[in-house]
């Protein structure tokens, strides 16, 4: 509240001065001018959070200048200061949108009071507007949640990356819960008390994303009736997250480059530069790199934007973690659809973990609330869940289609087994004994099996060699 910034206008040089003094010792950043017309000239290139205005003033009085306030900025507070109280005029002021309408002369502590009042005002219902936006563009999903290596991974990093300023891109197929990640990053860091802004890049057509990030002033463009605060602004001293960071047009990108560089923009249509303190997370399920080299995604920013990084892993991989899922949105939506189903048959729960989820856990979470609302019974069954999961037709299963001359079975499954294999150690760092806890096997197991594929290097790690 102390950066808010209040306008002061009123003909008489002395109220002017005395206000100015006295707001600005508030921490406030004050303007001032002596006539409405020229208080309205300040307004095409300043949004101001107060004004506290006189009543009587020669050309443009203080309810016309009202009007117009709430005109071209309706966000803005504004306070009524008279000699010449009446409740007429009182009452004109309050029907025009004012604050508050105060008598002179008044008390110090009384002014600084009301000021307080309507600029709290002010911030609680930007506060509003932002959880609203939350509520409504939010994931589905209420958390992150997994006990998985893949899982614990990310949890590790998130709370080594929350306490840090510095800007972070998540990675991830569609439906992972990159937004999640974003908000735990946030909540992890010292900007918690501060707005979490949304913005999904790919929903905003181009011509409106500028005024939508940035903010414009009125008459900017055609449909801009008002002066209007961009999501940045409302971050102020929060964290902006940027989704399907890889759908935003180049010439925004330039811009964006310009506020991480400069910490500073300029709405469409205004000529003041603003400043503001926010961390970026963005998120994305293209590959940036790949981007960057199509010529769709400027370099500077990919770098700029990817300075700490995680990677949410798909579903498919971290197929241990379906049954808490699962139970978590069978909860969800049986006290959702008033439905008395408290647990997943066995064999629900066997189908369901022998799916891939191309749609990662948004699917998992359809599949289960629509099985939710079929079920009749105590138990989420097979029958509930749809035909394509039950006959396995969306199972990734990588095997080869079976030649009209047959094949070699023992070659095959060597060869998927070495391939696991290779693929455990690689994810274990080299180390065996990490490697045959992911495989579910004894350490003596996977030694043995490495060196019947030739995969054994014949030095174990310290670790291994604990065993």
């Amino acid at each position: 509240m102390a950066k808010s910034k209040i306008l002061i206008v009123d003909d008489e040089v002395s109220m002017r001065e005395f206000l100015e003094i006295m707001l600005s010792k508030e921490g406030y950043k004050v303007s001032s001018s002596g006539s409405g017309k020229e208080a309205l000239k300040m307004l095409n290139d300043t949004i101001y959070d107060l004004i506290v205005s006189d009543v009587q003033m020669p050309g443009m009085n203080g309810i016309e200048l009202l009007r117009n306030v709430k005109e071209i900025c309706p966000d803005t507070a504004v306070i009524m200061i008279t000699a010449y109280a009446s409740t007429e005029s009182g009452v004109e002021a309050m029907k025009a949108g004012a604050y508050d309408y105060i008598t002179k002369p008044f008390k110090v502590d009384e002014i600084r009071l009301i000021i307080r009042n309507a600029l709290e005002k002010k911030r609680l219902e930007v506060e509003n507007i932002l959880l609203k936006r939350e509520i409504r563009e939010r994931y589905s999903f209420g958390g992150i949640l997994g006990n998985s290596s893949e899982m614990q991974r990310v949890y590790d990093l998130i709370e080594k990356i929350g306490p840090t300023k510095t800007n972070v891109l998540v990675e991830g197929e569609s439906g992972t819960g990159k937004e999640l990640v974003a908000k735990a990053i946030h909540y992890q860091s010292p900007r918690r008390e501060k707005p979490f802004v949304a913005i999904t890049c790919g929903a905003i057509p181009d011509g409106l994303m500028e005024s939508e990030l940035f903010g414009h002033m009125k008459g900017s463009f055609t449909g801009a009736i008002a002066n209007k605060a961009g999501l940045f602004e409302m971050a102020d001293g929060g964290t902006v997250f940027l989704d399907e960071i890889g759908e935003l047009p180049l010439p925004i990108q330039v811009k964006l480059l310009r506020v991480i560089q400069e910490r500073s923009f300029r709405r469409v249509g205004g000529t003041e530069d603003i400043t503001v303190d926010v961390r970026i997370i963005s998120a994305t399920n293209k590959t940036l790199e790949e981007e960057v080299k199509k010529g769709n995604f400027r370099e500077d920013l990919y770098y700029r934007l990817n300075v700490l990084q995680i990677r949410m892993p798909p579903l498919r991989e971290r197929l241990s973690d379906v049954p808490i899922l699962a139970r978590h949105f069978i909860d969800k939506y049986a006290n959702e659809h008033g439905k008395e189903v408290m647990g997943i048959a066995m064999e629900a729960m066997r189908i369901l973990k022998s799916y891939s989820y191309p749609g990662n856990v948004r699917e998992l979470e359809n599949i289960i609330e629509r099985g939710v609302a079929l079920e009749q019974g105590a138990q989420l069954s097979a029958d509930s869940l749809p035909e394509f999961i039950r006959e396995g037709k969306g199972v990734d299963s990588h095997l080869p289609a079976i030649p009209p001359g047959g094949l070699d079975l023992e070659q095959v499954v060597g060869e998927y087994e070495k391939a696991l294999l290779v693929s455990a150690l690689d994810k274990a760092g080299g180390v065996k004994k990490r490697a045959a806890k992911l495989l579910n096997i004894s350490f003596r197991s996977i030694r043995y099996r490495l060196e019947k594929y030739g995969l054994n290097t014949g030095e174990d790690s310290e670790e291994d060699s604990e065993e």
